[in-house]
């Protein structure tokens, strides 16, 4: 399970560009690091990198249950996404976790923080997963 999370998390094209790293991923949680980067934001970091990471720990999250193999199959369906404070030149983490698991939605909340621990983002998300790959 931990090495689905660890895939999506680090190896995917979009997600090594960003230079994401997988802290943690355990049954129903992720942690997630985003390390600042110039190309993130000068003055601050984008809102588009932040809702990335958010979307990359939660889809973490709902990929660590135990019934997902090689053939699962899973898609965000939506996430809203609360700003609290600006994130500026600092690394981000974001700590997801599931809140619920129905038959093939999930829902879960990750919450970013910045390096002093305050927290950037809240996050709910939606996630469509078929842990066995049926359609």
């Amino acid at each position: 399970m931990r090495d689905h999370a660890r895939a999506i998390g680090e190896q995917q094209a979009y997600a090594r560009h960003l230079g994401v790293q997988v802290v943690s991923a355990v049954t129903d949680a992720a942690v997630l690091k985003l390390p600042y980067q110039a190309f993130l934001g000068g003055e601050r970091i984008n809102g588009g990198a932040i809702s990335s990471l958010i979307d990359l720990a939660a889809t973490c999250a709902f990929w660590t249950h135990p019934d997902c193999t090689d053939e699962a199959r899973g898609a965000t369906v939506g996430f809203t996404v609360n700003f609290l404070k600006l994130g500026v030149t600092s690394d981000l983490l974001a700590s997801a976790r599931v809140r619920r698991r129905g038959g093939t939605l999930c829902v879960g909340e990750v919450s970013v923080t910045n390096e002093a621990g305050e927290e950037v983002a809240f996050a709910t998300v939606t996630y469509k997963l078929n842990p066995a790959g049926r359609r």
